[in-house]
């Protein structure tokens, strides 16, 4: 069926990033405009002759996505974005890019993880929720089209599902292209992420391939799985007391919602391939599980995580059991599905409260 099929209409990546630019900005300028003038080859000599020299760049390595990208080589801006939120795992617009280019591609799961990353490093990101709200009505539509396939005559799927085409018929709206702003002096890191363009109602329902937009870019807007959101507490009353007045208390942490909280990261983390966050939920203190070196266990962590083309980690019937205010653990059912291997398995990861928040302190697998 032809549900949602203007999920694949074309919308743009997002605007640059708005990092402070060195002595060299006029390169990156230069090759800014002749990106906006669809000179992309021009535009990326420019890009890669800057990155020989500064590999690191954060701004220049973006415009290559959105470049590369252009060219309609989605697998490698794919590539240029993965390895942006490795390096620079705090910025939300490259997992937003890859949320909108995985969406193109129909691995809505795989945007759904992306958009999830996003919203964690940046909760008021209003694009990727919005993003994310769309993945799960596509997926919710895939959903009603295999019930209606198995029980025809279910009207209360069909209601459903005519409600999803009444939405994204009359309501979709489609990003235009906008070519990418660079800003000339700002802090090191983006203060936010750029505003999604205006969106115009989407005509066609070809299922074109997603050029996601700078860094706020619907795929006629794709989504991913909205993180639980952190337990706060909420500060006592700062009205003086009186004398009959008791001293307003603010309620202790959720210590099971907190390590649930923590699991779900470090699976979506995995999920999305991204090293460096997925290793930073190991503690210092970490018990490797063969009694290899640390150093030894890391690198053999990073070859496993960013060498498959996908990895999928889900998680189910978790139970926690608090040791102390400090210690926990995390029982569970992992799924692991990769595209050279899958497994299930039953595996327990023992939680330790640091200067850094819950980290693993042991990682248990068994059959």
């Amino acid at each position: 069926m032809e549900i949602l099929n203007r999920f694949a209409t074309t919308a743009a990546l997002c605007v640059l990033l708005t990092f402070s630019l060195s002595s060299h900005a006029d390169e990156i300028q230069d090759a800014n405009k002749l990106f906006k003038q669809g000179q992309l080859t021009q535009a990326l000599d420019k890009v890669n002759a800057y990155l020989a020299n500064k590999p690191k760049d954060a701004q220049a390595r973006f415009l290559k996505g959105l470049i590369v990208n252009e060219q309609g080589d989605a697998i490698g801006a794919i590539s240029i974005f993965t390895e942006l939120t490795n390096d620079y795992p705090e910025l939300p617009e490259p997992y937003n890019n890859l949320a909108v280019l995985y969406a193109g591609q129909g691995q809505y799961d795989k945007a759904k993880v992306a958009l999830e990353m996003a919203i964690r490093t940046h909760p008021s990101y209003a694009t990727a929720h919005e993003n994310l709200g769309d993945i799960y009505a596509k997926m919710a539509s895939q959903a009603y089209d295999r019930a209606l396939q198995l029980d025809k005559n279910n009207t209360g799927t069909q209601t459903k599902l005519a409600l999803i085409r009444d939405l994204f018929g009359k309501g979709a709206h489609n990003t235009k292209t906008v070519a990418p702003t660079l800003a000339e002096s700002t802090p090191a890191l983006p203060a936010a992420p750029a505003k999604a363009v205006a969106a115009e109602p989407a005509k066609s329902v070809a299922a074109a391939p997603v050029q996601p937009e700078p860094v706020a870019a619907p795929v006629a807007k794709p989504a991913i799985v909205a993180a639980a959101p952190a337990v706060t507490v909420t500060p006592p009353s700062k009205v003086a007391p009186s004398s009959a007045a008791k001293p307003v208390v603010a309620p202790a942490p959720d210590v099971s919602a907190e390590i649930m909280q923590a699991t779900r990261d470090w699976a979506a983390a995995w999920s999305a391939k991204n090293v460096k966050r997925y290793l930073g939920f190991y503690a210092a203190e970490f018990k490797t599980p063969n009694g290899e070196t640390r150093d030894a266990w890391d690198k053999l962590r990073r070859d496993r995580v960013s060498k498959p083309k996908f990895i999928k980690v889900e998680i189910a019937d978790a139970k926690v059991d608090i040791v102390d205010s400090a210690h926990a653990n995390v029982s569970f059912r992992q799924s692991y599905n990769a595209n050279h291997f899958s497994s299930v398995n039953n595996k327990t990861l023992s939680w330790v409260k640091t200067a850094n928040g819950w980290q693993i302190a042991e990682e248990l697998s068994s059959n």
